[in-house]
């Protein structure tokens, strides 16, 4: 045997061995399941097939309402203070995906969809207009949402065009088509997305999700009906922008 098919063999083993380690833990690297907050926040309780979804609950008893959905790795309940001020006149709802700040279950793209479902139609009994926010991962939750339910505004922080194409372009030697059980493919269904209007926020330093991919997204909405914010911020430090907040606001008071 050649040195030359030796050193082959040795690199497609090592490709397959890595291939296997992605498929096998990509929910382990997609996920980052966060513990509830050491604060005194109110919150509901719903129960679906994985037991009890908690969302928390700010300035109750408001007309119109705010649905945010957070990142991969975001407590939710931290940023309570912060929407509780920049929305005094909306009643907001933080939503635990399954496995975060308390909430039953295992995240999952399919049961995250069921979730955000379950929250809106629960929602609409009590809010005449349900305005939607949806950073990182979230955005993808936002944007299946808001193609299943009537939104009022879309707010869309650092997101993607697919899961698909960000994890492509980070293993570029993998089919990650193929490969991967969560895809989240925003940009699929942009055409039945029915808000009024959207805003789609980029960090122009974001290193998790490429700028690329959220203007990718940003492409395919019908330019009548959606906004564009570039902040210079990265992935994860784009509320600290002050513009961040003032920015949706503006663009939620305008309705």
């Amino acid at each position: 045997m050649s040195i030359i098919t030796t050193i082959l063999k040795l690199l497609l083993l090592i490709y397959l061995i890595v291939g296997a380690v992605l498929y096998n833990k990509q929910r382990d690297i997609l996920y980052y399941p966060s513990n509830a907050p050491q604060k005194n926040l109110n919150e509901i309780n719903l129960k679906n097939d994985a037991g009890v979804l908690k969302t928390f609950v700010l300035n109750r008893g408001h007309k119109n309402a705010i649905l945010y959905f957070g990142g991969n790795a975001e407590s939710v309940g931290y940023s309570a203070e912060e929407f509780a001020k920049n929305f005094p006149n909306h009643t907001i709802y933080l939503v635990n995906y399954r496995g975060y700040g308390g909430s039953s279950g295992t995240p999952t793209e399919e049961s995250l969809y069921a979730d955000a479902l379950l929250v809106y139609d629960k929602l609409r009994e009590y809010h005449a207009d349900i305005n939607l926010i949806g950073r990182s991962l979230g955005s993808g939750v936002a944007t299946y949402l808001a193609s299943k339910r009537p939104i009022n505004r879309l707010i869309l922080v650092t997101p993607f065009d697919s899961i698909t194409s960000v994890a492509q372009s980070k293993f570029p030697l993998y089919p990650m088509s193929i490969m991967l059980k969560d895809k989240y493919d925003s940009i699929g269904r942009v055409s039945k997305i029915g808000a009024v209007k959207t805003l789609i926020v980029i960090g122009t330093k974001d290193e998790i999700v490429p700028a690329k991919n959220s203007q990718r997204l940003y492409e395919a909405f019908d330019k009548s009906k959606v906004h564009l914010l570039y902040l210079p911020r990265g992935h994860n430090d784009i509320e600290l922008d002050e513009r961040y907040f003032l920015e949706i606001k503006r663009f939620i008071w305008k309705a």
